[in-house]
């Protein structure tokens, strides 16, 4: 996807975004109050792999006072999820050279914790890292991995010969009944967990039984992070867990004829995930005493089908929420076939709907790259697209184009500054 032209256009935003008139808002200390508030993408945003970008300290530079205190509420909103949130905290901390709470992070997993219906069940869990930290973390009181479920039933994973068992072991017995599935993010052994999800959905969780008619509808399956793509030290992008549930959604499709369908989807672009950052965002303005509600958020990311599709997304729903078309609180989007609404989230609480807009900008660290020699319109880069997002989202060619392009993430605040005339 090449951007050149709208590249250009975002330098002349920049240039000329802050309105004329009165002199800009000083904030914060103890002046203006932000009506404002950050939502930052992580890969190919502020860091590349392990690495700090530059822009990236340079733009935080202008987000805390000298004192290291938040001018402004950020949330650092990521699709990564083999980590504890404190760790990815330390890990920005780190990287930015100021103090990141855990409270400011959400990764792809994070509003898990809000669906509390599914802590009470047995639920079978994939992906790699801390994954049985993580769930418990979350609420989930019964928790089986993958690694548990193949010890119990040997026989299921043959696809590496060294691993098969070199004798028949004994019946598994008192093994528990699996009720739902959740779906972290990439495993290491792609074979092994394709093989025993689909195992657990054929068997109505009960892997080691004969297989029977298949059930359908099948088992809760709960899916974070739809990344097809994303970017580390690599020239080009790797494959991400939208790739893995791809491969997931085929190989269920022709084993059964039917579609694998998900209880949810979270991480971005889910509109589920940004009315959460949103609460944080309003969660870190009433910490910090700051009185003015919070109008405006800002997503800053590099992948256009997820940091900009959703916060493009998100915005069409403030704007629906704002023209009483919708009710308050998390709906579930016409794009996407899965049932988020707000009867799965303790959200409903949080009813004063202050937030007008989310308005996206796309980076070019990352991701997407701009081409000098590509075209010159929105319109134009936006229409030829190969869609790179889930299958449940629609392609609409309006939500993956950014509200502003600009190069990098200190160029992002800075346009956002002048638009809010704050400095």
């Amino acid at each position: 996807m090449a951007l050149g032209g709208c590249l250009r256009a975002g330098r002349g935003l920049l240039r000329a975004a802050g309105p004329r008139g009165p002199p800009a808002h000083r904030g914060y200390a103890g002046g203006q109050p932000p009506a404002f508030g950050f939502l930052f993408d992580v890969d190919g945003v502020l860091v590349r792999g392990s690495q700090a970008l530059p822009a990236a300290r340079q733009a935080f530079r202008r987000l805390v006072d000298s004192s290291g205190r938040p001018r402004v509420p950020v949330v650092f909103l990521t699709n990564a999820g083999n980590c504890l949130r404190s760790a990815k905290a330390q890990e920005l901390s780190q990287a930015l050279g100021l103090q990141v709470s855990p409270e400011q992070v959400i990764l792809s997993h994070s509003p898990l914790r809000l669906f509390s219906q599914f802590h009470q069940k047995c639920m079978l869990v994939a992906g790699q890292g801390p994954v049985e930290e993580n769930a418990q973390n979350l609420g989930f009181k019964h928790v089986v991995t993958i690694e548990a479920l193949r010890k119990a039933y040997p026989l299921l994973d043959m696809v590496d010969q060294s691993r098969r068992p070199k004798q028949m072991p004994p019946p598994t017995t008192g093994f528990p009944t699996i009720e739902g599935v959740i779906l972290f993010g990439e495993p290491v052994r792609w074979e092994t967990s394709l093989q025993l999800i689909i195992d657990v959905l054929l068997s109505n969780g009960n892997p080691g039984a004969e297989l029977q008619d298949v059930p359908y509808p099948h088992l809760p399956v709960l899916a974070c992070n739809m990344d097809l793509l994303w970017m580390a030290e690599a020239k080009m992008p790797r494959f991400g867990h939208g790739t893995f549930l791809l491969c997931l959604e085929t190989i269920y499709k022709k084993v059964t004829g039917q579609d694998l369908k998900y209880e949810a989807l979270i991480g971005k672009p889910s509109t589920v995930t940004y009315r959460y950052a949103e609460y944080l965002i309003k969660q870190q303005a009433e910490k910090q005493g700051w009185k003015s509600p919070i109008r405006r958020l800002y997503a800053v990311g590099d992948n256009p089908m997820s940091d900009v599709y959703g916060a493009n997304l998100y915005n069409n729903y403030l704007k629906s929420a704002h023209q009483n078309q919708v009710q308050a609180g998390v709906k579930r989007s016409l794009c996407t076939a899965s049932p988020q609404t707000e009867d799965h989230l303790e959200l409903r609480k949080d009813c004063n709907n202050s937030v007008e807009s989310c308005e996206s900008i796309l980076v070019c660290t990352g991701v997407y790259r701009h081409n000098a020699d590509g075209p010159s319109s929105m319109k134009e880069c936006t229409t030829e697209t190969v869609f790179h997002g889930h299958r449940d989202f629609c392609f609409d060619p309006r939500l993956v184009e950014a509200s502003y392009v600009v190069q990098d993430v200190n160029d992002a605040v800075q346009l956002a500054f002048k638009k809010e005339n704050w400095s």
